[in-house]
C-alpha cells in the first residue's frame, strides 16, 4: 500500500497557516506568462495544468539545476539512472531508461526552441527566466515527443540596457560553481546576452578499491548566448547557441546498498556535449503574422558503468559453485566476474517550423484567432554499444538510425461570449525511420498519428476561470534488436496513443495577492508501450531489455497548487499531487518461464503522493530567509518486478543578506540527512550467492551546505 511519508516539518506548515491568517498589507503577485505555447499567454488564462517556476523561486530555494526543483512539481518525477535527469514521468507516463534502440520520448525537454527530449541534463538554472511543465498531451504543439507532456526552460532575453550578473559558490563535497551573465544594446537595434557557468562536485561516493572521492563527480559547463535583431515594430530576429559540455562520472551502485562507499574498478562515465542552436524570425503584419523557427543539435554522448560493482580481487575473496562440462556441481572455486557495459552515441537533428497566425484585424467572423503551420523534424544517431563479460567481449552492437517527422497543424481560439471562450486543435504527424545493426537486425517503420485538443474555458468572474480539457497525444511505436530467439515475437511494439480528460480552476484571491489551480485528470492509454526486462534465458548474467505494449490502462488524480503573499515580507507556496496510475490487463514470463500478472498493479515511477511547501521571508532590512520541503510517496522502481522506494521528504533552507548590487547565502540542502532512493534493480548479480535476486537501490544526493554569493549591476 502506498504510504504519504510523515516526515513532513510540522514547524513548515503550522507558519504557513499562521502566514495565511496574516492581516497586514502586501503587494500583488506578479503576473505568469507561458511561453511554451504559440502565444504567450497569461498562466491563469491557459486552459490546462501547467507549473511555472519563476527565476526568483529558483533563486530563492538555491537551485543550480532544474533537478534541484523537479520535486517542487506535482506528478512529475524521474528515473535515476543517469547523472542528471533525462528520463521523466508525468502523471505516471514516461521512460525509465533507454540503454539501446531508437530515440523515443514520452516528455519532452527543450530549452528555448532547442529541442533536447531524451538527452535531457543540459538543465543549468543559472540566468533561467523560467521553468514551465506543461502536463498532459501537447499534442498539437509539440507532437510525439509530448504524448505525457514538456519540460520547457525559457532563459533570460537580451536587454536594451546593458547588465552583469555573477555568482560563485562553494560548498560540501567540493562544490564549485562560478557564472557571469551579461547583456545589453549593440545599436539601436540589435541586443545580446551571453551567460556562461561551471559547476564541479566530487559526487558524494568514495570508492574504497581506488582510494578516491570523485569517481561519480560532476564537471558541468553551460553557455548561452542569444542576438536580438528588432529593426521595427513588424520585425523580431532572435538567434540562440548553447553550448554545454556535461563531463560526469557514473559510480552510482553497491553491492549491500550502502549508499556512498563503492568499490568499482572501472568506474562509470555520464557525459554528454551538445552543440544546439536556433533562429526564430517573427513577423506582424497588420492581416497576418508569420513566425519561422529552425533549429537543431549535434550531441555526443556516452553512458558507461561497471556492471558487477566491484573489482577483480573483491570477487576473487569470494567462492563461487564450480561446474564441469556437463554443468554438474564439482564444488567451489574463487569466482571470477568482471562486467563492462558502454554505449557511446552520437545524435544530430534539424528541425523547421512555419506557423501563420491571424491578427485583431484577420480573425474569422470577428472573434475567432486562428493559426496553422508545418513542421518538419530529422533525427540521425549512431550508436555503439560494447559490454565485457569475463574479459571477453561478447557483445559490440554497431547501430545506425535516422527518422524524419512530417506535420501539420492548426488551432483556432474563438471567444464565444464575454465569458466563453472555445480552443480547438488538431495535428497531423508521420514518421518514417530506418534501423540497421551490425546484428543484422534492420527495420524501415512508417507511421501516421494525430493528436489534437479540444478546451472551453468560462471566467466564472474576473478572479475566476474554469475550463474542461480533452487532448489526445501519440508516441511512435518502434522495434527491440538483438532478442534471443526466446522473445523473438517482440521485435516491434505499435504506437501509444493518450487520451486526456481535465476539469479545472485557476483563481486570484486577496486582491490578486493569492493564486490558485486546481485539476482533476483522468487519463486513457491505448496499446500502452512498457518497458521490460528479463533475464536471458542463455546467460543468467545478462539483462535483456525491449518494449512491449501493454494493452490500455486508466490514470487518474488531481494537482493542486497554490502561492500567497501574506504580507509585504512573507509568502507562502505550494504544491500537492495525486496519482492513481494502474496497469490495465497485462501480464509477462519472468526469467524461469513462470507468468507474471501486473495488471492494476501501479505503474514504475508513479507515487501516489507528491508534495511540497515553501516559506520566503524578505523583510525591508535586507535580510532573507526560506524554507522549503518537498517529498514523494514511495513507489515501484521497475515494469519487471515489484521492488519499491521509500516515502521520502527533503528540506531545504537558505539564509542570507541582500542589496541592490551584491548578496551572500548561506543555504543547505537535505537537511535533516534522509536516505532517499531513485532508482533501483532487482535481479542477480552476486555469483557468490549463486545469482539470488536481490534489490538494488541508487540514492539521492544526501545533505549538504553551502555559500552562494552574488554579484549584479546595471
Amino acid at each position: 500500500m502506498k504510504q504519504l511519508s510523515h516526515h513532513l516539518p510540522h514547524s513548515l506548515l503550522a507558519a504557513s497557516i499562521a502566514m495565511s491568517c496574516a492581516n497586514a498589507s502586501a503587494n500583488a503577485l506578479e503576473e505568469v506568462t507561458v511561453t511554451a505555447d504559440f502565444r504567450d499567454v497569461a498562466l491563469t488564462q491557459v486552459p490546462g495544468s501547467i507549473t511555472v517556476i519563476n527565476a526568483q523561486t529558483l533563486q530563492d530555494e538555491s537551485a543550480r539545476h532544474f533537478e534541484d526543483v523537479l520535486n517542487n512539481i506535482a506528478n512529475l518525477n524521474w528515473s535515476g539512472a543517469t547523472s542528471r535527469p533525462r528520463y521523466f514521468q508525468i502523471r505516471g507516463v514516461g521512460e525509465q531508461e533507454d540503454y539501446q534502440g531508437a530515440p523515443n520520448s514520452s516528455v519532452g525537454f527543450m530549452v528555448d526552441d532547442i529541442d533536447l527530449s531524451g538527452l535531457g541534463m543540459a538543465a543549468s538554472t543559472f540566468d533561467v527566466q523560467q521553468a514551465e511543465v506543461l502536463r498532459g498531451p501537447q499534442g498539437t504543439r509539440f507532437g510525439a515527443n509530448a504524448m505525457a507532456g514538456m519540460i520547457y526552460l525559457k532563459t533570460n532575453d537580451p536587454t536594451d540596457a546593458f547588465t552583469f550578473k555573477g555568482q560563485a559558490t562553494l560548498g560540501e563535497d567540493n562544490q564549485q560553481g562560478l557564472g557571469v551573465a551579461i547583456s545589453g544594446p549593440m545599436t539601436d537595434t540589435l541586443s545580446y546576452r551571453v551567460a556562461v557557468e561551471n559547476q564541479q562536485q566530487d559526487g558524494y561516493r568514495n570508492n574504497k578499491f581506488l582510494n578516491r572521492t570523485d569517481t561519480n563527480g560532476r564537471d558541468e559547463l553551460t553557455t548561452r548566448a542569444k542576438l536580438r535583431w528588432a529593426p521595427s515594430d513588424a520585425w523580431q530576429v532572435d538567434l540562440n547557441y548553447l553550448y554545454a559540455n556535461l563531463d560526469n562520472g557514473y559510480d552510482a551502485w553497491t553491492l549491500d546498498n550502502n549508499g556512498f562507499d563503492t568499490l568499482t574498478d572501472k568506474p562509470g562515465v555520464d557525459s554528454q556535449e551538445t552543440h544546439g542552436g536556433s533562429l526564430k524570425i517573427h513577423w506582424a503584419g497588420e492581416q497576418l503574422q508569420v513566425t519561422a523557427i529552425t533549429s537543431g543539435t549535434d550531441t555526443d554522448h556516452r553512458h558507461a558503468y561497471d556492471g558487477d560493482w566491484a573489482n577483480p580481487a573483491y570477487w576473487a575473496s569470494k567462492s563461487c559453485t564450480a561446474y564441469d562440462s556437463d554443468w554438474n556441481v564439482i564444488g567451489t572455486e574463487p569466482c571470477v566476474y568482471d562486467y563492462i557495459w558502454d554505449k557511446q552515441a552520437s545524435r544530430q537533428t534539424l528541425s523547421q517550423e512555419v506557423r501563420l497566425a491571424s491578427t485583431a484585424n484577420s480573425q474569422l467572423f470577428n472573434n475567432t484567432d486562428w493559426l496553422v503551420g508545418v513542421y518538419q523534424h530529422t533525427l540521425e544517431e549512431n550508436n555503439d554499444l560494447y559490454s565485457e563479460y569475463n574479459t571477453w567481449p561478447d557483445a559490440v552492437l554497431q547501430s545506425d538510425y535516422q527518422a524524419t517527422n512530417t506535420a501539420v497543424f492548426a488551432q483556432t481560439d474563438t471567444q464565444l461570449s464575454r465569458a466563453l471562450a472555445l480552443s480547438i486543435g488538431v495535428r497531423s504527424e508521420t514518421r518514417d525511420a530506418d534501423y540497421s545493426d551490425s546484428n543484422s537486425d534492420a527495420f524501415s517503420p512508417s507511421e501516421s498519428m494525430w493528436g489534437g485538443h479540444l478546451a472551453l474555458s468560462y471566467s466564472l468572474n474576473d478572479a475566476h476561470t474554469s475550463y474542461a480539457r480533452i487532448a489526445r497525444g501519440y508516441k511512435a511505436g518502434g522495434f527491440n534488436m538483438s532478442l534471443p530467439a526466446a522473445l523473438a515475437d517482440k521485435k516491434q511494439f505499435d504506437t501509444e496513443s493518450l487520451l486526456n480528460y481535465e476539469l479545472g480552476v485557476k483563481s486570484v484571491w486577496a486582491e490578486g495577492r493569492a493564486s490558485t489551480g486546481i485539476t482533476l485528470f483522468y487519463m486513457n492509454r491505448e496499446d500502452q508501450q512498457v518497458s521490460a526486462s528479463q533475464q536471458d534465458p542463455d546467460d543468467p548474467q545478462r539483462f535483456v531489455l525491449f518494449t512491449e505494449n501493454a494493452g490500455n490502462s486508466n490514470n487518474y488524480g488531481l494537482e493542486i497548487e497554490g502561492q500567497f503573499a501574506a504580507t509585504e515580507t512573507l509568502e507562502v507556496y505550494g504544491s500537492l499531487g495525486y496519482l492513481q496510475a494502474q496497469y490495465g490487463d497485462y501480464s509477462y514470463q519472468d526469467k524461469y518461464g513462470s507468468p507474471v500478472d501486473l495488471s492494476g498493479r501501479d505503474l514504475a515511477h508513479a507515487p501516489r503522493y507528491t508534495y511540497s511547501a515553501g516559506i520566503t521571508f524578505r523583510p525591508a532590512n535586507g535580510w532573507f530567509a526560506n524554507l522549503n520541503a518537498n517529498g514523494k510517496s514511495d513507489f515501484y522502481y521497475s515494469d519487471s518486478n515489484d521492488s519499491t522506494s521509500e516515502a521520502f521528504t527533503l528540506v531545504n533552507a537558505k539564509f542570507g543578506y541582500e542589496t541592490e548590487q551584491w548578496a551572500a547565502y548561506l543555504w543547505g540542502r537535505n537537511l535533516t540527512d534522509e536516505r532517499y532512493g531513485v532508482r533501483g534493480f532487482y535481479f542477480g548479480n552476486e555469483p557468490d550467492q549463486d545469482w539470488a535476486d536481490k534489490q538494488y537501490i541508487r540514492f539521492g544526493d544526501p545533505r549538504q551546505l553551502g555559500l552562494t554569493f552574488n554579484l549584479k549591476f546595471n
